[in-house]
């Protein structure tokens, strides 16, 4: 079969297109054909050995992708072959199939597209947790979402307001601004303008806001925690800028203020929480309240593409490789 698989730690260049033997499942685990693979920033960092786990090389990457299963293992009883799902199996995915075990399977309802379904588990499972979970998001408060043109930003503005939340959604470029509003963003702010604060903090009624997505990190997250009210919570996402950020922590006093982490992986292992967040996802799915934005597609073997298209932040909603 054909794949993406990478031998040492680096960008772009080190993604390489090769035939690898056509896997088989294994007791409890899924045998999926991958149609769909939803490209994620933490696969550049795994890729780049800068993710929260350590990449072991050589591997191919893709965390999350959409397919039909074409065999199940012995003990798996949930999922049947030609059976389209959902995966989270954490790498592997840049390939023709993939194996998963058949607890990181999510089953989509039939009117979602294979892309759809790819760009749908990390980042709507990621704003629930931390919404709803982490930051205990009460309706009416305001939520600021950076990157909001991006997949997470898309995902987090619909869930906000599905929870009830004024959207405050900031983005690099008008266009993406648009998108953002069509989603139900409340208020929509140029990133790159000079009075960020200043803005949010109008916006609010000189508030600030009671929540920040933070996804861009560096020297922006000392901004971050300006714009902040009293009892705000900073949710730590990512740090796209790849930069150290510093913060002191008496400086959250003051304003009894926050600042929470957030990674996905962990609740993987919670089935109590998995379960919440599906009970609260998969209603909305259905009834097309929420829907997976769908941005740039692009060839398994333009894999490195589809990495500096990220890179050069030019994405609006979910990148998907396609096998």
């Amino acid at each position: 079969m054909k794949a993406i698989q990478v031998q040492r730690a680096g960008g772009p260049e080190v993604l390489e297109l090769t035939d690898l033997p056509k896997p088989s499942p294994g007791p409890e685990q899924v045998l999926i054909r991958v149609e769909a693979v939803g490209l994620n920033f933490a696969d550049i960092l795994s890729v780049a050995g800068e993710y929260l786990v350590r990449t072991r090389y050589p591997m191919v990457p893709g965390m999350e992708f959409a397919g039909v299963i074409e065999s199940v293992g012995p003990g798996v009883e949930a999922y049947r072959p030609g059976q389209r799902v959902a995966a989270l199996g954490g790498s592997g995915a840049f390939a023709e199939y993939a194996v998963v075990s058949s607890r990181a399977v999510l089953p989509v309802p039939p009117s979602m597209s294979a892309a759809e379904a790819a760009a749908f588990p990390v980042s709507y499972y990621t704003a629930y947790f931390a919404l709803q979970t982490q930051a205990q998001a009460k309706p009416g408060e305001w939520v600021l979402i950076q990157a909001a043109a991006g997949a997470l930003g898309t995902a987090s503005i619909q869930i906000a307001k599905a929870l009830g939340l004024r959207v405050v959604a900031l983005a690099s470029r008008e266009e993406k601004l648009e998108l953002c509003r069509s989603l139900g963003a409340d208020i929509t702010l140029l990133s790159t303008q000079n009075n960020l604060v200043e803005a949010v903090k109008e916006a609010t009624g000189g508030r600030g806001v009671d929540i920040l997505m933070e996804v861009v990190g560096g020297a922006g997250f000392a901004q971050s925690l300006k714009m902040l009210a009293y009892r705000g919570r900073l949710l730590v996402i990512g740090s796209a800028s790849r930069e150290m950020a510093q913060m002191y922590p008496v400086s959250l006093m003051k304003g009894n203020q926050s600042v929470i982490g957030v990674w996905l992986t962990p609740f993987l292992s919670d089935p109590a929480a998995m379960q919440a967040a599906s009970q609260f996802l998969f209603p909305l799915v259905a009834s097309g309240q929420v829907r997976p934005v769908v941005g740039e597609r692009f060839k398994l073997e333009e894999a490195a593409k589809a990495f500096s298209f990220i890179l050069d932040r030019q994405n609006t909603g979910k990148v998907i490789l396609e096998p």
